[in-house]
């Protein structure tokens, strides 16, 4: 085994309502770092506690968590704290990008192109946001991903039930406009000026209807990557990823989503600050398009293991 990264857990599983997509997200790290000759050591956070992460004596953690405790910048603190080094964003970027609402305020007072939204609670007027952002609309919990109580609502009489079924992730929950077009992705790499953003992917499923199913269990998602758009289109989206990535403060890796309206324009969804890794994953296409192996990928990431909060000075 290499000792180059010293012994290296993956953490994975966790207790989010993402903890099937973690477990084999982090079953392929784990392989590939492995195969990489890495230590690394798998360690489920849904399992396990802190106490046991200190005494399994990793010298760096690969996080392969998604959602709540993984993604959310809960772990990361607890890391920091550990003075344990980790991959990904640090507390504050991890928690800002798992809102999608608070993502958007930031991205809006960047000058980024977002759609607009509304915030839903028990009181909200349904009726009103609907007139007011107009319908369809796109109604989702703001600390979930993988499309987890997410609706396309064409119609007033939809709104209800919807919002319900989202209210059941958040208390809160977000009212989008929705865009129609084609729907993108763009993996990053890096931090501040050093980010870069890999090829952009065109997800194309069945129906328009991008689900759960879609992602992560058939096979029947058409992946375009590079994804076929003019050059000049290509970079700006491209440079719009790079722009919403560091203007959350984001680090080591993440990924973009966007739509592309009929007119050209894209609009950006949501940042992920901890993706998929799995094998129908999306930063591992763009990286193999970039010319990157998953393993090389998976060893890129762990390299930029830290911590991100910088200790005050020794008084």
């Amino acid at each position: 085994m290499s000792d180059k990264f010293g012994r290296v857990g993956v953490l994975y599983g966790g207790t989010s309502a993402e903890r099937e997509v973690s477990l084999m997200s982090g079953q392929g790290v784990h392989e590939a770092l492995r195969g990489a000759g890495v230590d690394a050591h798998l360690f489920d956070t849904g399992r396990y506690t802190l106490v046991d992460l200190i005494n399994a004596g990793f010298d760096r953690v690969f996080i392969a968590l998604h959602g709540r405790h993984g993604e959310d910048g809960t772990l990361q603190g607890a890391l920091e704290l550990l003075q344990l080094p980790y991959t990904g964003s640090g507390p504050m970027a991890s928690s800002l990008a798992m809102d999608k609402i608070m993502t958007k305020k930031v991205w809006l007072q960047q000058g980024l192109p977002t759609p607009d939204y509304a915030v839903l609670t028990p009181d909200s007027d349904l009726d009103r946001v609907a007139a007011s952002l107009g319908l369809p609309l796109i109604i989702k919990p703001p600390h979930e991903g993988s499309t987890l109580g997410v609706t396309r609502v064409d119609g007033v009489a939809g709104l209800r039930k919807a919002y319900e079924l989202a209210a059941l992730y958040d208390s809160e929950v977000l009212a989008e406009q929705f865009v129609e077009g084609r729907e993108l992705t763009v993996p990053i790499l890096g931090k501040g000026n050093t980010a870069r953003a890999l090829p952009i992917i065109e997800i194309v499923a069945p129906g328009g209807n991008y689900d759960y199913e879609h992602k992560y269990i058939s096979n029947d998602t058409q992946y375009v990557c590079p994804a076929s758009l003019d050059p000049a289109l290509s970079a700006s989206i491209q440079r719009i990823a790079e722009q919403s990535y560091t203007a959350l403060k984001c680090e080591g890796w993440g990924r973009a989503d966007f739509m592309l309206d009929e007119s050209g324009r894209p609009w950006l969804l949501e940042m992920n600050t901890s993706p998929g890794m799995t094998s129908h994953s999306l930063v591992p296409m763009g990286a193999k398009a970039a010319g990157m192996s998953y393993a090389e990928l998976c060893l890129e990431i762990l390299s930029t293991a830290c911590c991100k909060v910088q200790a005050p000075p020794a008084v």
